[in-house]
């Protein structure tokens, strides 16, 4: 039930969080199992399940999803230096709650590949 996702409930206000950035289309915040010296979520403020229930509808929370990955990663400092957007799909990519988001990973040397679970 969609009511009991933990993003849900995070972009609800159900969940105290401490938010880095919210606006009407993205709700952003700290990994609570972070897999890098930065590791941020990014999730629309929509419920979408996941990429493959992506959709023409979605173009502009897509968009917005990636202008504030790179408005964070700037934010943060590691613009220069490098970072990661990762979305997984599914489970067989570690994607663990079923409501699309992105890691916006950085801060160190992140290597060819990092799990994000």
């Amino acid at each position: 039930m969609i009511d009991n996702n933990i993003f849900s409930k995070i972009v609800n206000n159900k969940v105290k969080m401490n938010f880095i950035y919210k606006d009407k289309f993205v709700t952003v915040f700290n990994d609570i199992n972070p897999k890098s010296l930065v590791h941020i979520i990014i999730i629309p403020n929509v419920y979408i399940k996941n990429l493959n229930y992506v959709n023409n509808s979605n173009i502009k929370i897509l968009g917005k999803l990636l202008i504030t990955s790179s408005k964070i990663a700037k934010e943060k400092k590691i613009d220069k230096s490098g970072y990661r957007v990762v979305i997984n799909c599914n489970n067989h990519s570690g994607q663990e709650i079923d409501y699309l988001h992105l890691h916006l990973l950085g801060g160190n040397y992140l290597g060819d590949f990092v799990s994000v679970k």
